[in-house]
């Protein structure tokens, strides 16, 4: 193997707390990525995020250890409404962000026009996946790095990272989104709130579980049942995308199973691809999740620049339903 295609890449790390932020950085974080305590974030849950004295003080905390801090400023405002996106913006460079993650493209201009010196990624939420559009808001915008949808497979990604101008980031583990991220109708059919304009895909409020007289759980989003589970069988948090339904006679998960994507193994592939920057999911776990999830890929990249084997399959314990899964990068379409 080369020893260019051994360059260890930021390792970007979920943080929904300032606690968790500085567990992230503790256990060896290059990047924490968080969002503000209101809908101008993607996981805009009640008792997440930051308001933006803690804002500046986890970025203060971050830098001390030597590591960086991105804002996810990641849904889409309502035109003529976007005043509190701005503010967001404005804000988190205040606090010392040094990178803005935006996926609006009102937005991306508002923060290349305001302010230039700041780095700017272009969220998942963007759905960007092909040259054409990448170099658009690269040459329009300024993108330094694009975040690449979980719908690409590694030789995709390779051949994306050979005609593009900026970096790329891609996710190695957590919840896997189905599909095009940033065109989620479905959780706002079922509850009149949309993950990608109020920030929160299947809002705890309208989760309900139904214990039936056989023993089997329901569980439900809004009026809608996503699915029933036997008697002993784990009960997944209610997600539509995820739910398990009766479809041309057979009962099953017609989008995708609930599992997390887990991507360890395909590491080397991803590293050898090109991307920049491999990027954890979990703004919404706790901080065991955030400490064992970031020392496993920290020791992952460790052993990698080693050129040691990696250790697969400890985190599957963390995983949603105890399942995993490498999604597109490994993944025969039905």
């Amino acid at each position: 193997m080369k020893k260019q295609s051994r360059k260890t890449p930021e390792l970007v790390c979920p943080a929904g707390t300032p606690s968790a932020l500085r567990v992230a950085v503790d256990a060896g974080a290059d990047v924490v990525y968080c969002g503000f305590r209101d809908e101008t974030n993607a996981r805009n849950f009640p008792g997440l995020n930051f308001s933006r004295a803690e804002m500046s003080e986890g970025t203060e905390y971050a830098h001390k250890h030597k590591a960086r801090v991105y804002a996810a400023i990641n849904t889409f405002p309502q035109a003529g409404n976007t005043a509190l996106w701005h503010k967001a913006i404005d804000d988190a460079v205040g606090c010392g962000a040094d990178a803005l993650i935006v996926a609006d493209m009102g937005l991306a201009a508002y923060a290349a026009r305001m302010h230039p010196e700041t780095r700017l990624h272009l969220s998942v939420q963007a759905s960007a996946s092909n040259p054409d559009a990448i170099r658009y808001y690269c040459e329009t915008f300024n993108v330094k790095r694009v975040v690449l949808p979980r719908v690409l497979s590694i030789p995709e990604i390779t051949a994306l990272n050979g005609n593009i101008p900026c970096e790329t980031e891609a996710f190695v583990f957590g919840g896997l989104c189905v599909m095009a991220e940033g065109r989620c109708l479905l959780s706002s059919y079922a509850t009149g709130k949309s993950p990608n304009m109020n920030g929160v895909c299947s809002p705890a409020g309208d989760v309900r579980y139904a214990q039936g007289k056989d023993g089997s759980m329901a569980s439900k989003l809004g009026a809608f049942t996503i699915n029933r589970f036997a008697e002993g069988e784990p009960a997944g948090y209610p997600t539509i995308c995820k739910g398990r339904f009766k479809c041309g006679g057979e009962t099953g998960y017609i989008f995708e199973e609930p599992a997390s994507l887990d991507a360890l193994s395909m590491m080397p592939e991803l590293l050898q691809s090109g991307v920049a920057a491999l990027k954890i999911e979990g703004r919404q776990r706790g901080k065991a999740y955030t400490e064992a999830v970031v020392k496993a890929f920290r020791k992952a990249l460790s052993d990698y620049a080693r050129g040691w084997p990696l250790e697969i399959g400890a985190l599957i314990a963390l995983a949603e339903g105890g399942q995993s899964t490498a999604g597109a990068y490994d993944k025969t379409w039905r």
